[in-house]
């Protein structure tokens, strides 16, 4: 707690406030890090203020003192609990830091070998694509293994999957590889989740209890543990969590719990980060052995770095970043990694050689968490003389050309991140490159570029084409260095084949729904499949896919995350179809909602249940402890949730209503005819 340089009894009121919610240092705010204190306190306002973040924390270590730390907003609005630097938040995949760093303190042991394959320590762990033998542990820290990326069906929710494992391995078991395995350097969440496994196996211990004796304890970071929604289901003394609100209504939703701890499961205090990036540093706690703390800030490159302009993101072992390079260019080494999750995002900067340590967090996945803590890392480092102020100038946006010709040959259909489809054009009469969403085979303009020497802009980006390997992408350029490719061309089928029924325009519902999935999969459950007539032999469900048989659809090969494949099944005489770890039937197999009582039961494979509104309806629930009731519109948005919305509910023809629970269950859903 901060000791208040005011005293007269005027202002004692005040004293009261800034005492319970307000900055934590030593001292009266020291001048030292002023600049650092405006610039969280103006851009977390913000980010609270424009509704893209609900609250917020933030440290500075320096030297592995707290310097400052404070609280924003609040935690907890029907009690009118603020946030201080106490309050825990979720992190996200800053949580990957400390499965690297519980595999590394494995590795000091002898007990596991980075560069052995993954198998060799899990053996249950098979894929359908033999190149999975290839996987090594390392590949699995530094986002190069090849695989899929995010199994996440019920991982993310309002309680901890205790299936999460043996569901994992079942998926990947009838999965095939997206490239080689240390071909690429693609954002992955499952090798965490594998790297998870490969600590209990190892180490014999389950995780948490692992990371509890070996991390937590030893570095002091009491705040630190499972995420909010599954550490106060288990410790009624978990102390004050950071709940989050939507934005547009201000409901609360149900406290986050997410089960893949290894990829980002773990909830913390700013203050703790902070600490446990301080013991990358020369001077701070080491529960690592020198070459193991070396090897974690080491950048991990695969096989394809160094092919494009500047460098592509400088992954290490968990770290997202091992170097920033404005800062490299003037002797200061700094590692990031960022975290984001349904309801939280996160970030944390450490210079490990000047043991300075940022770390932000906000309720919300639309914080700027990243941008405001390189903002204020910038800020110490200044104010300490560390590194240089940039200078000050005015951004002149660089002066069209006439796009060369030579990038005609650039336009096409384009893989983006999780599957996506974007189509690049070249209108001439305009001088521009459009792109476009492609959204249920229709498009939708989503940018328009100019050129200018070798570079395309549009308001908010910069971006270039090129060819690596015979592969062409998009690369975006980011603001600290990187690039980062954006989008992959998707190569012409010569001889395409097509599913065996006709995937255009379908709707499909999803099946293996958990009642305690998280609002962030509500776009899961009722998708549309397409094909695009000028793109053959390829079907769009949940994501592009290279249709390879009548049954099957595989991921397109690419440096793009979160991707998967599809298999068509055959479900009592009925096709249904298997997206990774989803299950989904046809939208038109959905039983009618009847006038009157409606009893839907749960069976025994816990499949959910839907029905279908063939009349303008109000509809009264009644919901079995743990269930759940949501009804989307016909186009797909959900527009009631039984998690966080109460009481009768008026649902449109032709509404879908998704009815989930576990096996058992019975739901009763009384339908009145609305006459408007």
């Amino acid at each position: 707690m901060k000791t208040n340089r005011f005293t007269s009894v005027a202002v004692m009121c005040v004293t009261v406030i800034l005492l319970l919610s307000g900055p934590v240092c030593a001292n009266a705010e020291p001048q030292l890090y002023r600049t650092a204190r405006r610039i969280a306190r103006t851009e977390i306002w913000n980010d609270i203020n424009s509704g893209r973040a609900g609250s917020a924390t933030v440290a500075i270590l320096d030297g592995g003192e707290v310097v400052y730390a404070e609280g924003f907003a609040m935690a907890n609005r029907e009690d009118s609990v603020p946030v201080d630097p106490t309050t825990v938040f979720n992190i996200g995949s800053v949580s990957k830091v400390y499965t690297a760093t519980a595999v590394m303190l494995l590795v000091d042991e002898g007990k596991i070998d980075l560069d052995a394959p993954a198998a060799w320590y899990l053996p249950e762990f098979v894929m359908a694509d033999p190149r999975y033998l290839d996987i090594t542990v390392r590949m699995l820290l530094n986002h190069s293994s090849g695989l899929p990326g995010s199994i996440a069906a019920g991982n993310f929710g309002f309680q901890y999957n205790t299936a999460m494992h043996e569901e994992t391995l079942a998926v990947l078991s009838r999965t095939r590889l997206k490239h080689d395995p240390g071909a690429a350097a693609v954002y992955c969440n499952d090798g965490f989740t594998l790297a998870e496994m490969i600590v209990e196996r190892v180490s014999g211990q389950k995780y948490m209890d692992f990371l509890a004796s070996r991390i937590f304890e030893p570095l002091a970071l009491g705040s630190t543990g499972a995420s909010v929604g599954d550490r106060t289901a288990r410790d009624a003394a978990a102390g004050v969590v950071a709940a989050y609100y939507r934005p547009a209504t201000g409901q609360k939703e149900p406290l986050e719990a997410i089960s893949f701890l290894g990829s980002g499961g773990l909830s913390a205090t700013a203050v703790d980060i902070a600490r446990f990036a301080d013991s990358f540093s020369g001077a701070g706690t080491h529960i690592l052995s020198e070459p193991a703390l070396r090897e974690m800030r080491t950048i991990q490159p695969s096989l394809s770095a160094g092919k494009l302009r500047n460098p592509e993101i400088a992954y290490g072992l968990g770290w997202d970043m091992t170097c920033v390079p404005e800062y490299q260019e003037q002797g200061i080494r700094v590692l990031g990694k960022s975290g984001g999750t349904g309801n939280y995002n996160s970030m944390v900067y450490t210079a490990p050689d000047e043991r300075i340590s940022v770390a932000v967090i906000e309720t919300g996945p639309g914080g700027r968490s990243v941008k405001i803590a390189l903002s204020i890392l910038h800020a110490v480092l200044v104010e300490k003389g560390l590194v240089k102020e940039k200078a000050v100038s005015v951004s002149v946006p660089p002066k069209p050309e006439v796009i060369p010709d030579e990038y005609a040959a650039y336009c096409g259909y384009y893989l983006l991140t999780g599957g996506g489809l974007a189509n690049v054009s070249l209108d001439r009469e305009a001088n521009r490159f459009r792109v476009s969403s492609v959204l249920g085979g229709m498009e939708v303009p989503s940018a328009c570029l100019y050129y200018s020497e070798g570079t395309f802009y549009s308001d908010d980006s910069r971006l270039y084409f090129a060819t690596v390997d015979g592969e062409q992408y998009a690369v975006m350029e980011s603001s600290i260095g990187f690039d980062m490719i954006y989008m992959h061309r998707l190569p012409a089928i010569e001889v395409p084949c097509s599913m065996e029924i006709d995937m255009n325009g379908k709707q499909w519902l999803r099946r293996n729904v958990k009642p305690f999935e998280g609002a962030l999969l509500a776009d899961s459950h009722l998708v549309q499949s397409s094909t695009i007539e000028t793109l053959p032999g390829y079907v769009d469900f949940f994501g592009i896919k290279r249709i390879e048989s009548p049954m099957y659809a595989a991921m397109p090969p690419g440096a793009t995350r979160d991707l998967g494949d599809l298999t068509l099944l055959d479900e009592g005489g009925e096709t249904w179809a298997q997206f990774l770890d989803m299950l989904y039937s046809p939208a038109d197999s959905a039983a009618a909602l009847g006038i009157g009582a409606n009893v839907a039961t749960i069976g025994d494979r816990g499949y959910s249940e839907w029905l279908r509104a063939v009349h303008d309806c109000v509809l009264t629930l009644e919901i079995p402890t743990g269930g759940r009731i949501i009804i989307f519109a016909s186009d797909g948005s959900p527009k009631y949730d039984s998690s966080v919305d109460e009481g009768s509910v008026f649902a449109s023809e032709g509404d879908f209503v998704e009815i989930a629970g576990m096996s058992g269950d019975q739901f009763t859903i009384a339908c009145e005819a609305a006459h408007r």
